[in-house]
């Protein structure tokens, strides 16, 4: 008997040393990815105990004491949702109706015949990115041409990865010009015009991310010439509405030319932004049709995509922002709150250019405030950005990206000087 035991007890160590090793090298092959850019300097900064640290990194808002901003209209509105007491039941799979209806308005304006005419297919997203990964989806399966995704140089990047995560090519078109710190007008368009027949071409619908340089309205009319003529396909970002110039109607005034112009482009829209709502997770992803049955086509298409990834969205955020647009109250004070952001922002944006040339900069930051949005593209080098971070506490993208959001009236003099003593 105390032979078998034995026996027994060996074998089931010899069982839990073969589990012990399959267990340990299940995942031995995965490599270590690398650290999110943004997410290393906010750690970064949060180690950093110097008391006049600055995170200019991370794009959300801050009020001018830095501190997080909730938009008065956002609390009314949900004050105003809980006294309602609603349910938690789930959305459809392409979200609440009302809230992508009044969506594809405040995009393409009250009086749009496309939305009138239900020529649009609009579906709740799961904020901008999500709205850009499941119209990425649809024209990967649905517009044979969408096998490269022509991309700003550069563009957010997050762009990249969400078109290559869907199963294309990412390819670019030149957009920023370095000598000048503005629009490369001559080169995007030759670009543009080179491209194949029928290409799938992404644009920021206002202040670009990162370089914050957009085209004039003339510049726009030109780009919208030229696809046309080459019978491109637009896919417009607009994460900013509202949140570029303080004018939700000027902050689309290019993807409402192109629709004025003929073309029917897709469209990405988040809320994060322009009413404060990152968390949240709030946006929709819109393309434009010839007719009401092409229109409904594609809207099944979309909620066949959506259905695998998540399901339907989440119905909290877009309650609020459906609330907001519904009562008229409310919109007159969103209008007025995100007109404060953007206001601020540009306060902020001459107030360092000021600082600049009164620490005795010599170098032109007149691209400081020719930029719109939420971020600058400084013009400092690498070393110009890494000597901020270990000499002065101040930390930001190493492409020389400023958040705008992050500089206040209290923290801009410090920003002025460390940037000249850096670059001077």
């Amino acid at each position: 008997m105390a032979l078998v035991n034995n026996k027994l007890m060996a074998l089931a160590r010899n069982c839990s040393a073969v589990s012990a090793v399959r267990m340990s090298s299940f995942w031995s092959h995965v490599e270590q990815g690398p650290p999110d850019a943004i997410l290393g300097i906010t750690e970064a900064f949060k180690r950093d105990t110097h008391p006049q640290k600055m995170n200019l990194g991370a794009g959300a808002y801050r009020d001018d004491n830095g501190k997080p901003y909730v938009l008065s209209c956002i609390r009314k509105a949900e004050q105003k949702l809980l006294d309602q007491s609603l349910d938690k039941e789930y959305s459809t799979i392409a979200g609440i109706p009302t809230f992508t209806k009044n969506s594809a308005k405040l995009a393409f304006g009250e009086d749009s015949e496309h939305i009138a005419n239900g020529l649009n297919a609009t579906v709740q997203c799961i904020s901008g990115t999500g709205a850009l990964r499941v119209g990425a989806a649809f024209l990967q399966k649905f517009y044979p041409e969408a096998k490269v995704a022509y991309l700003p140089t550069p563009s957010w990047a997050n762009h990249t990865p969400i078109f290559k995560h869907a199963g294309m090519d990412v390819g670019a078109y030149r957009y920023y010009d370095k000598a000048t710190c503005g629009f490369d007008a001559a080169g995007c368009l030759e670009d543009l015009s080179n491209l194949p027949e029928r290409s799938l071409v992404v644009l920021h619908a206002c202040a670009h991310n990162p370089t914050g340089v957009d085209p004039t309205p003339e510049e726009w009319q030109e780009i919208s010439h030229v696809m046309k003529k080459k019978n491109h396909y637009s896919f417009f970002d607009m994460a900013y509405q509202g949140f570029a110039s303080g004018d939700l109607t000027k902050d689309a005034y290019a993807l409402r030319l192109f629709v004025d112009d003929g073309h029917l482009p897709a469209l990405s829209q988040s809320y994060s932004k322009n009413m404060g709502l990152y968390g949240e997770r709030v946006g929709a992803f819109t393309i434009l049709s010839d007719s009401k049955a092409e229109a409904a086509a594609v809207e099944s298409q979309l909620k066949i995509l959506i259905r695998p990834m998540y399901s339907n969205p989440p119905i909290h955020g877009a309650r609020l922002v459906n609330t907001v647009l519904e009562d008229e109250a409310l919109y007159s004070e969103f209008l007025v709150e995100v007109k404060s952001m953007a206001d601020r922002i540009i306060t902020m944006r001459t107030a360092l250019k000021s600082k600049l040339e009164e620490a005795g900069s010599l170098r032109d930051w007149s691209h400081v405030t020719k930029q719109i949005g939420m971020f600058c593209f400084s013009g400092l080098t690498q070393d110009h950005v890494a000597r901020l971070g270990a000499e002065k506490s101040i930390y930001l993208t190493k492409d020389g990206r400023i958040s705008v959001v992050g500089v206040t009236s209290g923290n801009v003099d410090y920003l002025a000087q460390s940037i000249h003593e850096v670059s001077k």
